[in-house]
């Protein structure tokens, strides 16, 4: 008893210490954000850099079709129509693959790509890997010079899109690039 006690106690400790060394790696508001390409949930590579001119939301989440990040991508679906209007485009990045990506996908009619990092290379390169080797749910919004403007590190999925959706028209308005 005592040594599982202190097995998970040293688990936490060190997940702990995982999670604040991916903070100090993440991508920061003012920087240039890093570059990639990933498949989307049709097998076709999406570049990041291909879409400078547009706003991006890119979103990391844990897992496709869990409940949290049903709700966070039904949400982003249901406002798609609001972000394309102000010239940004959703990308969501799990480290599920293609084919769980598709299911998902599908299954809840989403609008926008679901990109597969199921190296996660572009969830480390970002800063946001948790100890277990999923991605910590956090957004970055960047600007169409390729520039991160705002990071959400803790999401609340209920109200989340429509904080994003609110931010966006904010720099819009106040002509932030």
């Amino acid at each position: 008893m005592k040594l599982l006690l202190i097995l998970t106690l040293g688990t936490l400790a060190l997940s702990l210490l995982g999670l604040a060394r991916a903070e100090k790696r993440a991508v920061r508001e003012g920087q240039t954000a890093p570059d990639f390409t990933l498949k989307d949930q049709d097998g076709r590579d999406v570049t990041l850099s291909a879409l400078r001119g547009k706003w991006v939301v890119l979103y990391f989440y844990p897992k496709d079709d869990t409940p949290g990040c049903t709700k966070e991508a039904c949400a982003f679906r249901d406002f798609i129509e609001q972000y394309r209007a102000l010239g940004a485009e959703v990308l969501g990045v799990s480290v599920d693959d293609v084919t769980s990506h598709k299911k998902f996908h599908q299954k809840y009619k989403l609008n926008f790509h679901l990109l597969a990092d199921p190296d996660k290379q572009v969830t480390r390169m970002y800063g946001v890997l948790n100890p277990l080797g999923w991605a910590r749910r956090v957004t970055f919004v960047i600007d169409p010079q390729g520039v991160v403007r705002k990071v959400f590190p803790k999401v609340d999925v209920g109200v989340h899109s429509q904080e994003v959706l609110d931010f966006l028209k904010a720099a819009l308005a106040t002509g932030t690039p």
